[in-house]
């Protein structure tokens, strides 16, 4: 990972300030509007200054590229007083030194990427987010993973599957590879999420219920894996064994795209045969309420 050189990144920070006062005009702020024509493009200085809640001076000094780093409370105060879109706050946290602030930890997922995990049926395909639950789910990979779309919201996630769930246990057949993967893949995410405190109960309840899952958190590995193989016993349909890619949407870097595809003829083949067979489950069972 490249970093930007402290001069480098104090021009840019100037430079970035300056074009979004000079974006906005008194009324986006709440201000009243202005008398007669102003030579200043945008808001004032003055003005910005007195909804962020630093001096005149300050502010100055950090449009002119002056040797000073702000705070990251002033940091907030300016991007609130400016009215950044998250993006552009994550970008002037980063251009002052600091690390963004968290999201919201319960966003929509974009409409193209729920409707494309539908539309790469029959290939299994789901959305997770960075803490590892699943979000949304095609039909071929809830069958895949023993109806999981049946299950409780707060069940949905993989490292509960993987470390809590008796079901699940002889379905990897690699499974130290999938677990270790998976622990690995959350350490790598919290280091930028420490701060949410969903993903914090999560470990919590993770190291108390499962042995094996504190002895993988404890030894620090870090990986995130994009692609790899992943054999499986399928209680109904045998042996599974799919390849599959992790695509990270360009507007939402915290959620990943998974799509499994089947690594030969067979699993091709088993594939095919869970959808029906999870249509006839179900229906039998709707016939018996």
């Amino acid at each position: 990972m490249t970093t930007t050189p402290p001069e480098m990144a104090r021009r840019e920070l100037a430079a970035f300030l300056r074009s979004r006062r000079e974006a906005l005009v008194p009324s986006d702020v709440g201000l009243p509007p202005r008398i007669g024509a102003s030579r200043t493009p945008g808001l004032r200085r003055e003005e910005v200054a007195a909804l962020a809640g630093v001096s005149v001076d300050y502010l100055v000094r950090l449009e002119q590229a002056r040797d000073i780093r702000p705070s990251a409370q002033v940091v907030g105060s300016l991007s609130r007083a400016l009215k950044l879109s998250g993006d552009q706050t994550g970008y002037l946290f980063t251009l002052a030194g600091h690390r963004a602030p968290e999201r919201p930890t319960d966003r929509k997922i974009p409409e193209g990427i729920a409707q494309l995990v539908h539309d790469v049926e029959p290939l299994p395909a789901m959305v997770l987010d960075y803490r590892l639950d699943i979000l949304t789910i095609n039909e071929t990979m809830a069958a895949l993973l023993l109806d999981i779309d049946e299950r409780p919201a707060e069940s949905r996630n993989v490292l509960r599957m993987c470390f809590l769930d008796k079901s699940f246990d002889g379905f990897y057949e690699a499974r130290d590879d999938v677990v270790r993967g998976a622990v690995a893949d959350l350490r790598a995410a919290w280091v930028d999420h420490s701060h949410d405190a969903h993903l914090a109960l999560l470990i919590d309840e993770l190291q108390h219920g499962s042995a094996e899952f504190a002895r993988y958190w404890q030894s620090r590995e870090v990986s995130i894996r994009s692609r790899g193989d992943k054999p499986m016993r399928h209680p109904l349909v045998g042996p599974v064994t799919v390849t599959f890619d992790v695509l990270t949407p360009l507007g939402d870097p915290d959620l990943r795209l998974i799509v499994y595809r089947p690594a030969d003829a067979q699993s091709r083949a088993a594939l095919t045969e869970l959808g029906p067979l999870r249509a006839r489950r179900r229906g039998r069972h709707l016939r018996t309420i």
